[in-house]
């Protein structure tokens, strides 16, 4: 009995500090979830911001917080951030579980000098979410991509919005603009998100898992999206 009492005491040690060494492991991407929070609540709170039906009507949303001109010069790199999408049937339901993503190389140059700049993208439909749940995907190319409307109550109807796969902006030096990001490249995080979830986690697995938890981090994000946007509308 004393044995196994040890054992348990062991376990119950031990269990804390495997914890803690994950979330050491993962501390830039939870830096990551909690900026692309910010990121959004703040766009979300001012008035000149996503359109109310397109962000209504989007399947997936993603942020990519804080992304330097540096980043762009030196390996061609925008940036690092997190795509978070829409539960249930058809995915009209709460938002879900957010999945790591790099956006990448292009030939787009950012807007703010020395200062960073946010992107967010929505995925408006399924084609456009199934290719980025599997592979990277060269916007304007595999997937279409335009330039986002913006203002709450602006008009979302015209053929370019309407075909669009993704619809992208950008903010710099408080400047909230559509952008275009055709050239680039997005793609699943893998290193990223098996530091966040565990070594099984892939984008797909933690977009259409239902029972994957939303990490600490990341619940500013998800919880203001949801506040926006309770559930799609088409």
């Amino acid at each position: 009995m004393k044995r196994w009492k040890a054992v348990l005491m062991g376990s119950l040690l031990v269990t804390p500090l495997a914890f803690a060494k994950s979330d050491e492991n993962a501390k830039d991407e939870i830096k990551r979830l909690e900026n692309a929070g910010t990121v959004m609540e703040e766009i979300l709170n001012v008035p000149d911001d996503i359109p109310q039906d397109l962000l209504d009507k989007a399947r997936c949303v993603v942020v990519i917080p804080s992304v330097m001109k540096a980043a762009f010069i030196v390996g061609a790199s925008y940036g690092r951030g997190t795509m978070v999408c829409r539960t249930g049937d058809d995915f009209r339901g709460p938002w879900g579980a957010p999945a790591m993503y790099a956006l990448e190389g292009g030939s787009v140059g950012l807007q703010a000098g020395g200062e960073a700049t946010d992107f967010v993208i929505l995925v408006m439909n399924n084609r456009g979410m199934d290719s980025l749940l599997n592979s990277k995907v060269r916007l304007g190319a595999d997937a279409t991509v335009a330039a986002g409307p913006k203002g709450r109550t602006a008009s979302a109807d015209t053929d370019a919005y309407m075909r669009a796969e993704m619809l992208s902006y950008s903010r710099a030096r408080g400047v909230f603009a559509g952008i275009s990001l055709e050239g680039s490249t997005l793609r699943p995080d893998k290193e990223a998100n098996r530091k966040l979830y565990g070594k099984e986690a892939t984008a797909a697995n933690i977009v259409r898992e239902p029972r994957s938890d939303t990490p600490a981090a990341g619940h500013k994000l998800v919880q203001r999206l949801q506040k926006a946007s309770p559930e799609r509308k088409s």
